[in-house]
């Protein structure tokens, strides 16, 4: 399986490709297919790679009662908690027209399918790739017949054990091998000591073979910045025009400076992870060559002295010597010239040495 695969047409994640930004606007459109619009616009502004809403087929997600069920709460757009879902749903044509506008503005458009007839519409009108919901993560035959539709897969997992975890990897890996698995936690807004970002590291060592990502729930954008720095490949945030909108998702959503400083800011931090191989760099030779220290002579040594570490030690010196970090091979060898107190010890007066170093 690849630790790296194609999410998007021409978009690779995983490996060293950069990670992959979901902007989720989610249902905090209000259900309202202008702001939707404004939202991918600003998804797309604040330099994220995709704008992601979730779809229901609201009778297929949920049974008659709970479509029934009153729902009073400050966020509710009905009396019902179905009159509130129905409110928030976008008909079939009007995804293929956020669809159509986000191919205008440039940027990937896809939506969680939240019940398998809502992956079935998503498949028919060719998302990229499929993002499962942690509330489907557990729902297995939901997670075969997704995978075995082909498409790319990004799979969440709020509210699930390492045990469940596996399963799913089992699973979605034998129908199709180009998933991704998220660190989540199914709280919003999400409070620090929830988050949990070890789960990665210990994601990365159970699914070695498969790209990991982080979709977060927190306010700000600091933690989600550690997790890319642990090697999240994906991270995926919600995003909102006002955070005091009617909505539970606002409050752990970013506006637009938040996401604009998010996408800034990872980019920054990719560029900082570097290739993990310690070396002097280029930009530290002006440093080195004028504080680099190395090995002088700590009193005047006449030509042919075999050296003792009690005759040296290590300054700032011009010329620069001998690395201070190998004062120590220099003890035993012959100085081939006479040498005064407070002289850098060259490389090329002391026998043997400058043959060892290849001078």
């Amino acid at each position: 399986m690849p630790l790296q695969f194609e999410l998007c047409p021409g978009r690779m994640i995983g490996g060293s490709n950069p990670c992959f930004i979901i902007a989720e606007i989610g249902q905090n459109h209000q259900g309202d297919i202008e702001i939707a619009k404004k939202m991918i616009k600003m998804a797309k502004d604040c330099g994220a790679d995709c704008a992601k809403f979730q779809k229901s087929e609201l009778v297929h997600k949920f049974n008659k009662r709970a479509l029934e069920r009153p729902y009073t709460s400050k966020n509710s757009w009905g009396t019902t908690y179905g009159e509130h879902k129905r409110h928030l749903e976008f008909s079939h044509e009007q995804y293929r027209e956020l669809q159509k506008y986000a191919e205008e503005v440039g940027i990937f458009f896809t939506a969680s399918g939240m019940d398998e007839m809502a992956v079935e519409f998503l498949d028919e009108i060719n998302v990229p790739f499929f993002k499962v919901g942690s509330g489907d993560t557990n729902n297995f035959p939901y997670l075969k017949t997704t995978a075995e539709k082909g498409r790319p897969m990004l799979v969440s997992s709020g509210m699930q054990s390492m045990e469940t975890m596996r399963r799913v990897y089992q699973t979605v890996k034998a129908h199709n091998p180009n998933f991704a698995i998220l660190q989540c936690t199914s709280a919003y807004p999400l409070e620090a000591e929830d988050v949990n970002l070890r789960v990665l590291a210990e994601y990365q060592k159970e699914f070695p073979d498969i790209p990991i990502g982080y979709s977060g729930h927190e306010s700000g954008i600091s933690i989600t910045l550690a997790a890319v720095a642990m090697g999240a490949k994906v991270v995926e945030r919600h995003v909102t025009l006002d955070k005091t909108w009617k909505g539970s998702d606002h409050e752990a959503s970013l506006v637009t400076s938040e996401l604009t400083e998010l996408v800034r800011s990872i980019r920054l931090v990719e560029r900082a992870m570097g290739t993990g191989i310690k070396t002097m760099l280029p930009c530290e030779k002006p440093c080195h060559d004028k504080l680099g220290k190395s090995v002088v002579a700590k009193v005047k040594i006449p030509r042919g002295t075999v050296l003792t570490l009690d005759m040296l030690t290590v300054k700032v010196a011009e010329p620069m010597g001998v690395a201070a970090e190998d004062i120590f091979q220099l003890v035993g060898k012959t100085v081939k010239e006479d040498m005064e107190e407070d002289d850098s010890v060259l490389p090329e007066v002391v026998e043997s040495y400058c043959k060892k170093r290849k001078c």
